[in-house]
């Protein structure tokens, strides 16, 4: 603007008829207006007109400045002080975010008509992405006064109460479903893969019903929680979730899932991929085996897998030349397992068990020096047998050893037999599956169940890195289930956002190339050349730096929208900063415009 003003003084100086000109026409009742920067001339005794700019694009009180400076009226600037900067929103991240979600077709997943309802949960959406916070605190940062981004200008949210958030949140649970059906829809077809698993996350008050205590992924024994199982396509898009009360086990949250994805999404095939803990052996017997156009892809317990080794049905000199072996049992009837074998596993895995091992040997010896003292030894066998239950199970170590207590001594030793037995197993797991091998041969099958990894990186994100899904401010049930599935729809833009930034992010953006380079479907997973340069350089092959997602979103945030008057008349309007090459390469990628 400054700019403008310069090169209309600069006119003024030197005489020419500079004005600005306004085209009006009129085409079905409505008014068209276009303005343009011109000057007037004469040459060979005729007045020309010659176009120096379009001025359509800037807002109508600047034109008028434009028109007024040039047809000879004083300067408004004269004692003023010229432009002048009312507020600045940390804009970037929001135009990324908001134009990301609606490239994605959120809003329209959301609800097919506009609605005051579909606004906040689409605020709410794009504030989970961009700083998650919540539910008072969100509606905060959306009033006009106490904005703390662009976000409520950008999709017209003027006061915002904090009772709204709430009702939108119960007007998005009575939506979920059908938000559910659009997304199986999109992403799963007759025989797509689906991917399932459950994670956990604890929570600190004390009256939500669906709060109860149970097996705790977070280690936090002593709280009570919540349990949510997550539906996603082959490549990890998120397409549903469900959320049970803490002391739900894995197998249970099975079949509502398989009812959803049978008769709610109406899909006839498909072939379900979960974890050991999840797709059991008596799950199997009793709910998949019999489902017809119900494939599954899971793996065996440990004490199956060595149940195999004893019955020799599996031989574990095969994997002295090789790393993958196909066999059949009588125990597992219709069904294919998948023998592997990763030396780095299995030197990971001794690794862990020596180190284990040892601190227990550690804690006991304390144990025996208690007893064995000279100044108030410990004594009483039942006192030292507690002391020793507390300190062996500590790692979980108690199978590998036998100890012997009497009223007055304790001794322990290494349980040498049972620590080989389990050393032989070492980096061996067999995934079975019911998918005959003209869909998928054995190596294709391995690669089906590690894609449980996607689901892992989901709940990562949800828990941990970047959407925070706990804590958990509410405590009735319905609210937290709304909760959970704003979270799951804030990364379904995240992960589309991920895909499309990839080249600026540590994300590996030739993964399927990278797939190509393994050995095997059992070798660690490999980087693209493409990445590692990335990696070694902290650089993209166009010189620019190279973010984490968080971190891009940080440095989005300096491109900001300013609230800009002029002089003391009270008219104001909106001035972005001029983007970065990092920025502008960000919504290039994201085909978001600024």
């Amino acid at each position: 603007m400054h700019g403008i003003h310069a090169y209309i003084k600069d006119m003024g100086k030197h005489g020419k008829a500079v004005h600005v000109a306004t085209n009006r026409r009129i085409y079905k009742d409505k008014v068209y207006e276009n303005h343009y920067l011109r000057r007037t001339y004469r040459e060979d005794g005729k007045v020309k007109h010659e176009t120096l700019g379009n001025l359509s694009h800037l807002p109508g009180d600047v034109i008028e400045f434009i028109r007024a400076r040039l047809s000879g009226e004083a300067d408004p600037w004269s004692g003023s002080g010229g432009f002048q900067v009312l507020r600045s929103f940390p804009h970037g991240h929001v135009s990324a975010v908001l134009g990301a979600a609606r490239s994605v077709g959120l809003e329209n997943l959301i609800a097919a008509r506009p609605s005051r309802e579909r606004d906040l949960v689409t605020a709410m959406v794009v504030m989970r992405v961009l700083a998650p916070a919540s539910k008072l605190a969100t509606a905060r940062s959306l009033r006009e006064a106490t904005a703390t981004t662009s976000l409520p200008g950008e999709l017209g949210l003027d006061e915002v109460t904090d009772e709204e958030m709430y009702t939108t949140l119960d007007w998005l649970l009575e939506r979920q479903a059908r938000i559910e059906d659009k997304l199986a829809e999109r992403h799963l077809q007759d025989g797509s893969l689906v991917l399932y698993d459950v994670s956990s996350s604890y929570y600190t008050g004390t009256h939500c019903p669906l709060a109860r205590r149970g097996h705790s992924r977070d280690g936090k024994k002593g709280f009570p929680q919540i349990v949510y199982g997550l539906l996603c396509d082959a490549q990890g898009c998120p397409v549903a979730i469900e959320v049970f009360e803490g002391n739900t086990g894995d197998p249970k949250t099975l079949a509502p899932q398989i009812e959803k994805i049978t008769e709610r999404f109406g899909i006839k095939h498909i072939i379900l991929v979960g974890d050991r803990g999840m797709i059991t052996k008596k799950r199997i017997d009793e709910e998949l085996r019999d489902l017809e156009g119900l494939d599954w892809v899971t793996a065996l317990r440990a004490d199956s897998i060595r149940k195999l080794v004893e019955s020799e049905t599996i031989q574990l000199s095969v994997f002295d030349n090789q790393d993958l072996a196909e066999v059949r049992s009588p125990d597992y009837p219709g069904e294919r397992l998948v023998v592997c074998h990763n030396p780095l596993l299995a030197e990971k895995r001794r690794r862990k068990r020596i180190d284990m091992i040892e601190a227990t040997e550690k804690r006991l010896d304390a144990i025996v020096a208690a007893t064995t003292r000279a100044r108030r030894p410990l004594r009483g066998e039942d006192k030292i047998g507690e002391r020793v239950g507390r300190e062996i199970g500590r790692y979980k170590m108690r199978k590998h050893f036998t100890w012997t207590i009497t009223d007055q001594s304790f001794s322990y030793q290494r349980n040498e037999e049972r620590i080989a037995e389990e050393a032989a197993l070492d980096g061996l797991y067999v995934v079975r599956t019911s998918v005959p091998e003209a869909t998928f041969n054995a190596e294709q099958v391995v690669s089906t169940y590690k894609s449980l990894s996607n689901v892992e990186r989901a709940f990562r994100s949800l828990k941990t890195v970047d959407l925070k899904i706990r804590p958990i401010y509410h405590r009735l049930e319905d609210r937290v289930r709304a909760h959970v599935f704003l979270c799951m729809l804030a990364y379904y833009v995240e992960w589309h956002m991920r895909e499309k930034l990839a080249p600026i992010l540590f994300d590996d953006e030739d993964a399927e190339y990278a797939e190509t380079l393994r050995a095997s479907a059992v070798a660690p997973a490999q980087r693209s050349p493409r990445a590692k340069h990335k990696d070694r350089t902290k650089r993209t092959e166009e010189g620019l730096p190279v973010h984490s997602f968080r971190s891009l979103l940080a440095d989005l945030t300096t491109l900001a929208k300013n609230l800009v008057t002029i002089g003391n008349n009270g008219d104001t309007f909106c001035l972005n900063t001029h983007p970065t090459r990092l920025q502008r390469k960000a919504f290039d990628l994201l085909g978001v415009t600024l």
